[in-house]
């Protein structure tokens, strides 16, 4: 077991109701395409960072009667987990708190350990791997996706959204995470000791009407209302007018007829 106790970055993104809009959303699915093949009935799996708890659900449905242990640093979230399992009824879900710098389970304790976009907002995303890789069996599977924020990309080039990815990636670094992770899975999971690598490359796409209102509604929120523009005002990185301002450009690329939004994600299955 670890013992020692790992510094932790601030969690950029909070939970404002804006933020669970876009999380409550993802689903093994559309989440964890890359993973779901290699599961099956039985399996026991770690979901690192599990947040309000829909992808967790899904994989707990793909390997049942296998357990899925769920985790996050975040005590207040796991209530919203745990309702997402009761309301589908299901028994083979369990929850805890957890630093994934310092996972509180023995090695070899788990058939499958799963983060989705969590290494880009940790202190220590090769701490985190290494830990992740103690806890899974021989044999098993390490599984991590994280966007790309570097490699967003958009059209039309309203203004002030290219202020919004420049401020974004100020206060995620200050706040000690990495938000163009995406890239650099790869070069951690080596860091980290992994040899058996597969890593691929998938896209979350925004395109007709009602997903650009989705998704530029959630934005314009989070960039006024979140965890995030606190983080922002108060760090001296943006004024609040500054703020309003971009969440105005959010709502005018929501209206654009013919608008796209990309999102790249890197991924990997490292075999333990």
């Amino acid at each position: 077991m670890a013992k020692s106790t790992a510094a932790t970055a601030v969690y950029t993104h909070g939970h404002h109701e804006s933020v669970l809009r876009s999380h409550r959303s993802r689903t093994a699915a559309n989440s964890a395409a890359y993973l779901v093949p290699e599961l099956r009935p039985g399996l026991d799996v770690l979901d690192v960072g599990c947040g309000p708890g829909t992808i967790t659900a899904d994989l707990a449905a793909l390997v049942a009667p296998g357990v899925v242990t769920a985790v996050d640093s975040e005590p207040g979230i796991l209530g919203a987990a745990r309702a997402v399992a009761a309301e589908r009824g299901q028994d083979n879900v369990g929850f805890a708190v957890a630093d994934v710098h310092v996972l509180d389970f023995p090695d070899d304790s788990f058939d499958v350990v799963h983060a989705h976009q969590v290494l880009q907002h940790v202190a220590d995303p090769v701490r985190a791997l290494t830990e992740m890789r103690r806890v899974c069996r021989p044999g098993g599977l390490v599984a991590v996706r994280d966007s790309d924020y570097g490699a967003f990309s958009w059209y039309p080039e309203v203004p002030g959204l290219d202020r919004w990815l420049e401020l974004y990636q100020q206060v995620a670094r200050a706040n000690g995470g990495e938000p163009d992770a995406g890239r650099r899975l790869y070069s951690w999971a080596r860091a980290a000791g992994f040899t058996d690598i597969t890593a691929t490359a998938s896209a979350w796409c925004f395109v007709t009407a009602d997903e650009r209102s989705w998704w530029s509604s959630l934005w314009a929120d989070r960039t006024t209302q979140s965890g995030y523009a606190g983080q922002a005002v108060d760090g001296g990185h943006a004024s609040t007018e500054e703020l309003t301002a971009i969440a105005g450009a959010w709502r005018e690329w929501g209206r654009r007829d013919g608008a796209w939004f990309g999102v790249p994600h890197g991924e990997l299955l490292c075999r333990a």
